[in-house]
């Protein structure tokens, strides 16, 4: 890559593929001296058709992305990377992932080439795919 990214986004949703995107992503914000957002985001469709009360699982969901995102905080500065953004929401990942990025100039976006629903989607997942077709900037896919 002959790419100086700054503003590097990396999706995480916590299947192998999201954590080899990390470590890949990790690399890349390291070797340029960039920023590193890690975007979590909260399936909203999943919660909607749970059993339990939205909000208590809501409130579930937040803290444990939170937690993750703090011990992948400290994961990437003990690789170098100071300049860390958390962030987590709820709604659709495939149009979070694009909002995020185009809203806060994201050269490069990080994502597995599937997620939790790789049975579903075996080589491409859907939420990958659409961020390829969609992304305002590039996109690195990780096998």
């Amino acid at each position: 890559m002959d790419e100086t990214y700054q503003n590097i986004l990396v999706a995480l949703d916590g299947s192998r593929l999201a954590e080899k995107a990390f470590t890949e992503a990790i690399r890349i914000a390291s070797a340029n001296n960039g920023r590193l957002t890690l975007i979590s985001i909260i399936n909203d469709a999943e919660l909607a058709t749970s059993a339990f009360a939205f909000s208590k699982l809501f409130a579930q969901e937040k803290e444990r992305a939170e937690t993750e995102l703090l011990k992948r905080i400290h994961d990437a500065s003990q690789k170098g990377v100071m300049d860390v953004i958390p962030f987590v929401e709820v709604g659709n990942p495939k149009q979070v992932i694009i909002k995020y990025a185009a809203d806060n100039a994201s050269d490069l976006i990080v994502i597995g080439a599937t997620g939790k629903g790789a049975i579903t989607q075996s080589l491409v997942g859907s939420t990958t795919a659409y961020v390829v077709n969609h992304a305002p900037c590039n996109v690195l896919v990780v096998r």
